[in-house]
């Protein structure tokens, strides 16, 4: 017979052995080792796109060769439910007007283009958009999402109940779905979508593949907007809606430390396309949000993209820095008001095999002209004096490929110029040589 404490020891071994599997499960469940790329239904089509929509996207992004670039996940946002629940089960329903074939024949055919699907709810009595939520159904809702074949969950934040206020509360609420997820044995990607409430770069890091850092974006450079009037992110109280580009590239810029492998400061949607800024803006926009190693998820029309569009979203250099897999996160080196208003910005990431990306953004209305030191861009480094062959990310080369080659640089990069809101953005590698000169950039 054995005795009470060898029993308790047991009992205790067995807990943790639970805990212990739990916890490497919510940490690990082998997706998003880089940034997630895709795109979703929510800037585009709002509430209007139904089976039909879903598919005809997913074959242009086929056709237009943005599958090859790797943006692999279709998503549809808010609006797919129908008005209630499954009286009987309690189970999720999908709308049978957008989706007379249900869920899981859409996502079987997603699956047969090669690509991943996704969904949307919310830890909320209901959704933003005033379907039913997920709080309180997690473990119902995440084995019907396995059901369907859900590859997938977007989890927004709306009617949460008054479930939070502090780190711990939030936390409790979204590992529910989380743990309700890693059950069902399937894998499925979690992007937590709280707006930055109760600093989820702290307590999310556990639980998902990404986390939203503040409101809604919305398509402008940087028009402020009292809808979304926080100016420190971490110390936000309301992080509202209506949030423009260069706001929230502010508020990433403490948080990238918290980034890595399987776990993404999500910075929102891509705007590229929406029509609200001008082609030097997208550029902005896209550049930063694959050095900062947020998703990259396409909320344009991808079925009449411009060529303009196109030829953002396309840039394979760029992609290739957000999909770098040493997994860091750009940091902001400096940050420097000038007298026309705005301010420029210094940002550098290191990549893989000893390699760098540094930026610098003019987020001032006029035109600016700065020498961009490498005693700055290096300053985690230990050889600032090293020459450094530069490639500029945003010009082609002789064979049609992003990425320049400039030639070979040393202490500094003079005289760069740029226009109104634009970004400039190098890949730097380490040479012996010494630099050549070649005027201004």
């Amino acid at each position: 017979m054995r005795s009470p404490i060898f029993k308790t020891i047991s009992w205790a071994i067995a807990i943790l052995t639970v805990l212990s599997q739990t916890y490497v499960l919510a940490l690990d469940n082998g997706l998003a080792i880089t940034p997630q790329m895709g795109w979703n239904t929510y800037y585009h089509y709002g509430c209007n796109f139904n089976e039909q929509i879903v598919v005809d996207v997913a074959n242009a992004m086929i056709s237009n060769n943005l599958t090859a670039l790797g943006y692999n996940h279709v998503l549809l946002d808010d609006c797919w439910q129908a008005s209630a629940r499954d009286p009987d089960t309690g189970a999720p329903v999908e709308d049978p007007n957008k989706f007379p074939n249900g869920m899981k024949a859409l996502a079987d055919k997603i699956h047969g283009l090669g690509l991943k699907f996704g969904i949307y709810s919310d830890a909320g009595t209901y959704t933003c958009g005033r379907s039913f939520g997920s709080l309180g159904y997690e473990e119902i809702d995440a084995r019907t999402y396995a059901s369907w074949g859900v590859d997938y969950l977007k989890y927004d934040n709306c009617y949460n109940e008054g479930l939070a206020g502090t780190p711990k509360i939030s936390y409790d609420r979204f590992a529910s779905m989380s743990r309700a997820l890693n059950a069902t044995g399937r894998p499925i990607l979690y992007s937590m979508c709280n707006w930055g409430e109760d600093g989820p770069w702290n307590f999310a890091v556990d639980i998902a593949n990404s986390w939203r850092i503040s409101g809604d974006l919305v398509d402008e450079f940087d028009r402020f907007d009292d809808r979304c009037p926080c100016t420190d992110i971490l110390d936000c109280k309301l992080p509202g809606f209506h949030c423009a580009m260069a706001r929230v590239l502010d508020f990433a810029a403490p948080v990238g430390q918290k980034a890595g492998e399987g776990r993404w400061n999500d910075l929102d949607i891509l705007q590229v396309g929406l029509g609200g800024m001008s082609f030097d803006e997208y550029v902005t926009h896209f550049t930063m949000w694959s050095l900062l190693k947020s998703p990259l998820i396409i909320g344009t029309d991808i079925m009449n993209m411009s060529n303009e569009t196109r030829t953002i979203l396309t840039n394979e250099a760029l992609i290739a820095v957000n999909q770098d897999s040493a997994g860091n996160p750009a940091n902001r080196i400096w940050k420097r008001s000038v007298e026309a208003g705005g301010n420029l910005q210094l940002w550098q990431a290191s990549l893989v095999n000893n390699q760098f990306v540094f930026s610098v953004v003019n987020t001032s209305p006029k035109a600016q002209t700065v020498d961009v030191q490498f005693a700055d861009v290096f300053i985690d480094q230990a050889y600032q004096q090293q020459p450094y062959v530069l490639y500029d990310l945003w010009q082609k080369d002789e064979n049609g490929n992003w990425g320049k080659s400039l030639g070979t640089f040393q202490g500094s990069v003079p005289h760069v110029r740029l226009d109104t809101h634009q970004t400039k953005v190098w890949k730097a590698i380490p040479v012996s040589s010494s630099r050549r000169s070649y005027g201004d950039l």
